[in-house]
């Protein structure tokens, strides 16, 4: 009975492990894949310098064991990212996936070729032919070491000459997937993140004479640094703060940017995504290798604008006894809008930098100043720090200070206003001032705008100035 059941059980097992060998002893077919078998390209590109690509494919595949070379991808992929998937009715199932990016160039050729042998060549002037000599590469560490003959040299006034490119290089990256494939046809979708893809949000604002209405010109700048052109793609723009983990590897990277071009006016059309906006271009875009491209967001006129002048304190005044502390300070200048549809706004404005125009007596355009503007949702306040008067300065004296204890104390203030242009202006001044504190007295009266600050909103005729004093008692432990 033992030997029947060993009959039994060992006669199929011999049969299966025959069949696997059989199949793993057999040769692998191999179907290679170009941009030029793309039936669809999706782009979505975060400003966070990454970008998501979506490709589907029509490809020829054998059946059974095969090898898929996928080409034409990015030369950035973060290769943990990539996915495959069949959009047929037969599938596959992936049995291997490699990222193959070590790219034929003549350094990487000499660092394949050291310790085999190559042929070196050098023009002979005396008989006007080329020569050729066997050599053997020993290093190529700070320059091309050879062995010809029984001499070592390097630097050696010729060109290299080798007999094959090692299979381990390649011309262009390339993804390699081993398949079991049931159906000779496949669509298959493939999606990786990249890297050196990214987008910028700029603004142009040209205000009017009176700095009270401006016109909004919205541009988003995208960049394609992977190595790789996208033809005719949905593109799609991701604006918000994505969490992304540290990456302590580097992949290749790309080429210099080019110059800039320009698409026609058709903008983005926006909207809500998880705690993020989305804009989608409703157009298909081709994105070059090493371009930047500019398209139209947004545009918008006759938004209303408030010009403020602001003149800032410092918590630390109240503290000790100063004297003058500030003489000739410079007023800022600030360009705030409200981002609501009923001034001719209301879409979400990805982060970006802002510059601003304002037409001089001539007509002509000229720059006014530039901020950055952080990601602002509908409904809320848009402000552009212009930069400093030339004509609104101000000084700042402690007239008194007394201790009133270890962290108490009373002080008075002196803060004139000077105004040297030739119309009126109102300057906000503001008084941060921190601990638990009490306006005693004071010529202009002030408005509490939180815990810690109190601000003072005098008026100043053409060619005057105004002092604004006040007595402030202040505890800050």
């Amino acid at each position: 009975m033992r030997r029947l059941a060993i009959a039994l059980f060992s006669a199929p097992f011999v049969c299966v492990t025959s069949q696997l060998l059989a199949q793993q002893a057999a040769p692998v077919k191999s179907a290679r894949s170009t941009s030029a078998q793309r039936e669809a390209v999706s782009i979505t590109v975060y400003n966070q310098n990454f970008g998501l690509v979506r490709e589907v494919r029509n490809i020829d595949l054998p059946t059974g064991r095969s090898s898929l070379e996928f080409r034409d991808v990015s030369q950035n992929i973060q290769p943990e990212t990539i996915a495959i998937k069949s959009l047929s009715g037969g599938g596959f199932s992936v049995l291997e996936q490699n990222y193959r990016y070590d790219l034929l160039t003549p350094e990487k050729l000499l660092e394949k070729y050291v310790g085999k042998k190559v042929k070196v060549i050098r023009w002979n002037e005396k008989t006007g032919h080329d020569e050729e000599q066997d050599a053997e590469v020993l290093s190529v560490a700070g320059g091309t070491t050879l062995k010809i003959g029984n001499e070592i040299t390097y630097g050696y006034p010729g060109r290299i000459s080798f007999p094959s490119v090692p299979d381990n290089l390649i011309a262009q990256p390339t993804l390699v997937w081993m398949l079991d494939n049931q159906a000779p046809k496949q669509k298959i979708e493939v999606t990786y993140l990249t890297q050196n893809m990214t987008w910028d949000a700029d603004y142009v604002f040209a205000i009017n004479d009176t700095d009270t209405i401006g016109d909004l010109k919205g541009w988003v700048t995208l960049s394609n640094n992977t190595g790789t052109t996208y033809e005719n793609a949905e593109l799609k723009l991701v604006a918000g703060d994505v969490q992304r983990l540290q990456r302590t590897d580097t992949m290749p990277m790309g080429g210099a940017m080019a110059a800039p071009t320009t698409t026609g006016s058709t903008g983005f059309k926006e909207e809500s995504f998880f705690e993020y906006h989305l804009y989608t271009l409703p157009r298909p875009a081709t994105l070059l290798t090493n371009e930047q491209k500019q398209i139209s967001l947004l545009e918008a006129q006759g938004i209303k604008v408030d010009k403020r002048l602001i003149f800032y304190g410092a918590e630390y005044y109240y503290r000790g006894s100063y004297g003058q502390v500030v003489s000739n300070q410079k007023v800022g200048v600030y360009l705030d809008f409200e981002n609501k549809e009923s001034n001719h706004m209301g879409m979400a404005l990805p982060k970006g930098t802002v510059r601003v125009y304002k037409a001089d007596k001539s007509g002509g355009r000229q720059f006014i100043g530039e901020d950055t503007v952080d990601h602002t949702p509908r409904d809320e306040k848009v402000r552009i720090k212009m930069g400093e008067a030339f004509d609104v300065v101000g000084d700042r004296k402690q007239m008194n200070w007394k201790s009133l204890g270890s962290c108490v104390s009373e002080s008075d203030w002196e803060i004139n206003l000077r105004n040297h242009k030739d119309t009126a202006v109102d300057v906000e001044v503001y008084e941060p001032i921190g601990g638990d504190w009490e306006v005693l007295s004071e010529s202009h009266p002030h408005t509490k705008r939180d815990a810690h600050t109190f601000t003072f909103k005098p008026h100043i005729d053409a060619r005057k100035d105004v002092k604004v004093t006040y007595r402030v008692r202040v505890k800050w432990c």
